[in-house]
């Protein structure tokens, strides 16, 4: 049978996805080039039933449509390498994790040798999701796209806009949040636990944190740093002398003195009420 689907990189995204395409894809990945790595990662495709390509050439011959699922700093170059590689016509779906700007220069490469580029953006943890994992899909190619991913069995896709780059913003802004949240939660636990607070610390936060949709909490936030950013600042420069007397590196406490500061510098007097007009506000100062 002829393989529906290349896939370039073979790590836990490629494995979770291709666990459902037995007989269905090829795949190409480089640790396939080294000796010390090559054995192991036959057996992965053994496992998911795919054939298992050579070179990045055998796995591009007559692919029609392709999913790349390298590491992030790979991604570009790998477009750039199979660009050269892939027929006119072919459907080049990038769901690494990279910058908007990243995913651009992808796309120059791919479409100036007649291929049609995918902005995917992955939104969730691939396991234990796999097909179902939430994909954003921008670009010029998006509305083509989605049929044969749907066929492949991706049953969680939404176009978010016609340019490349559109995706991948959402991703990367949002890993903001949901990547300093954890990194905030690490200090703050480390600290806790080298101090012998931590179950009061955890407490503390249960009794005062409110359940609200994440507009009304981004708008509150911003409320609070206007309001009160340079006392705040003033009280997370003691918190960064507490967490470094603790043997903790303040890392992500310094930069929310900072931010606290920032914001709270621009002196606004009385904060707008929504969350736009807020940023607005923001956003007028800080460009005078």
């Amino acid at each position: 049978m002829k393989e529906s689907v290349t896939l370039i990189g073979f790590g836990e995204a490629g494995q979770a996805f291709a666990s459902g395409w037995a007989g269905r894809a090829r795949a190409y990945d480089k640790l396939t080039d080294d000796p010390a790595t090559r054995e192991a990662k036959q057996a992965d495709y053994r496992q998911a039933g795919i054939h298992g390509a050579e070179s990045l050439a055998a796995a591009l011959e007559g692919a029609g449509l392709v999913l790349s699922l390298v590491t992030a700093d790979q991604a570009v170059a790998v477009a750039r390498e199979a660009a050269g590689l892939t027929a006119a016509g072919t459907l080049y779906c990038d769901l690494n994790s990279v910058a908007p700007g990243s995913k651009r220069e992808a796309a120059s490469a791919i479409e100036a040798s007649g291929g049609h580029y995918l902005d995917v953006a992955i939104l969730a943890p691939v396991n234990p999701a796999r097909l179902a994992v939430p994909l954003l899909l921008s670009g010029p190619a998006a509305a083509a796209a989605e049929t044969p991913l749907r066929s492949l069995g991706f049953s969680n896709l939404r176009i978010v806009g016609p340019r490349v780059g559109q995706a991948s913003a959402i991703k990367m802004i949002r890993s903001v949040m949901v990547k300093g949240i954890e990194a905030l939660t690490a200090e703050c636990m480390l600290a806790a636990h080298a101090a012998g607070v931590a179950d009061e610390v955890l407490a503390s936060l249960d009794a005062s944190d409110k359940a609200m949709p994440w507009a009304e909490r981004a708008n509150y936030n911003l409320d609070r740093m206007i309001v009160h950013g340079l006392r705040r600042a003033e009280e997370m420069d003691e918190v960064v002398r507490t967490l470094e007397d603790l043997g903790v590196e303040p890392a992500m406490t310094r930069g929310t003195a900072l931010r606290q500061r920032e914001i709270g510098s621009l002196r606004i007097a009385r904060p707008a009420g929504s969350l736009a007009a807020k940023i607005a506000q923001i956003e007028g100062r800080t460009s005078e």
